[in-house]
């Protein structure tokens, strides 16, 4: 079984609340990701949101909180692998 994972852009957005992390339904389909996502940025920090389809994200990003990323160090546009979670460990 080989897992599918994408490089997208992670984008800072006021409205969305902390935790979650809005996606295009087409980029969820294709990734497998049903109800979380996991990005991983730099190949070191690993984080965990709760999904949610949103057909105004464009396929090419996520958005999250602009203070959560903030706080984990993520800047504006940063390209990260988004995948459906590994495991469980960890998740929000």
């Amino acid at each position: 079984m080989s897992v599918r994972e994408r490089r997208l852009r992670v984008r800072r957005r006021d409205e969305i609340p902390r935790g979650q992390a809005r996606m295009n339904p087409k980029a969820m389909e294709y990734l497998g990701i049903k109800d979380k996502v996991e990005i991983v940025v730099g190949g070191k920090k690993r984080y965990i949101f709760r999904a949610l389809a949103l057909d105004s994200v464009p396929e090419n990003e996520i958005w999250c909180n602009t203070d959560e990323l903030k706080e984990l160090g993520v800047a504006d546009n940063t390209i990260a692998a988004a995948r459906a979670p590994l495991a469980t460990v960890g998740a929000l």
